[in-house]
């Protein structure tokens, strides 16, 4: 387990599931043993496909500092056409982990100072049976494949009660196969 304060920065569109997927996540942490839990959504105009920005700390204590992520640990990235908008990695400390939705793999990244996390969550979270685009959970399970500080069945239980009546077992499955399928550089 970390002693140190993890900060995850997530890129995502709207309409994505950036924001749940980070509170899910936040919330398995905190039913880990991560007291310390800090979420913060940044975005501009609300609307679908525009770019959001979720900052999440968690930490083995309390967190004091409230403010976005300025130099994260992880960034995870939802949506590998924001690449070619946006800065990801800016900030980002060197050996950090990039974690990115894309069917190329690790062709869509060539920065040397990061470690990279690639699965096609797209199409895992269509076979698991969500509609296309829906990559929030999905994306929980590469992450929990890059950045195993929580139990993938925790991460799974919390994916369960926050769709419970609303697809849980297929949203779970999405992060269970992406989990699976995962590949890490």
């Amino acid at each position: 387990m970390h002693d140190q304060p993890v900060e995850i920065r997530w890129h995502g569109r709207g309409g994505q599931g950036a924001i749940t997927a980070a509170k899910i996540f936040a919330q398995a942490a905190f039913e880990s043993g991560f007291p310390g839990v800090v979420m913060a959504p940044s975005f501009g105009t609300e609307r679908r496909g525009a770019p959001v920005e979720v900052s999440l700390k968690i930490s083995k204590t309390n967190i004091n500092d409230l403010c976005p992520i300025r130099n994260p640990d992880v960034v995870v990235v939802l949506d590998d056409s924001i690449l070619a908008e946006i800065n990801v990695t800016a900030g980002m400390k060197p050996g950090g982990i990039l974690v990115i939705n894309t069917p190329k793999g690790g062709a869509v990244y060539t920065g040397n100072h990061f470690r990279l996390a690639t699965a096609d969550v797209t199409h895992l979270a269509e076979q698991a049976g969500l509609k296309r685009g829906i990559v929030n959970t999905g994306i929980i399970g590469a992450l929990a494949k890059a950045l195993p500080i929580v139990p993938l069945a925790k991460l799974l239980e919390a994916i369960e009660v926050e769709f419970e009546g609303k697809k849980a077992a297929e949203n779970a499955a999405a992060a269970r196969m992406t989990h699976a399928h995962t590949t890490t550089e």
